[in-house]
């Protein structure tokens, strides 16, 4: 089975939010940088968010900057990727992955091993 479980993508409309969450499945998330990335059709994946293993420290696209917020909750072994006033461009298949690496790699897919099924966001205008 996955170690990655997306949730939380739905259809909304412009300058809406949803909050994403990745949970672990005999995965724990504290020991690894946890990324988000984005798939449109048609398009090329892109790094979206990671929040690192060694320092938390964390990092952003430059679309999302000032309206995406990653964070953990390690009690409940979740990441979360807060998404507010959303525009139709940020419309993909969302995905979180695990790496190893203590520091997030921006965004090398190749260093991230493990992934979850990706959960659908869709915005229109």
């Amino acid at each position: 089975q996955s170690h990655l479980v997306e949730s939380g993508g739905n259809s909304v409309q412009f300058g809406g939010s949803l909050r994403l969450s990745c949970a672990g499945s005999d995965f724990t998330l504290r020991l690894y940088s946890i990324a988000w990335f984005r798939q449109a059709p048609g398009k090329a994946r892109e790094g979206v968010s990671c929040i690192s293993s060694k320092s938390n420290a964390t990092g952003y696209a430059d679309a999302v900057k000032g309206r995406f917020t990653i964070s953990r909750d390690n009690a409940n072994n979740m990441v979360y990727l807060q998404m507010n006033d959303l525009k139709p461009e940020d419309t993909a298949l969302y995905t979180c992955a695990a790496s190893t690496n203590p520091y997030c790699p921006h965004y090398t897919a190749g260093a991230f091993h493990f992934w979850g099924q990706g959960t659908q966001v869709t915005v229109s205008a």
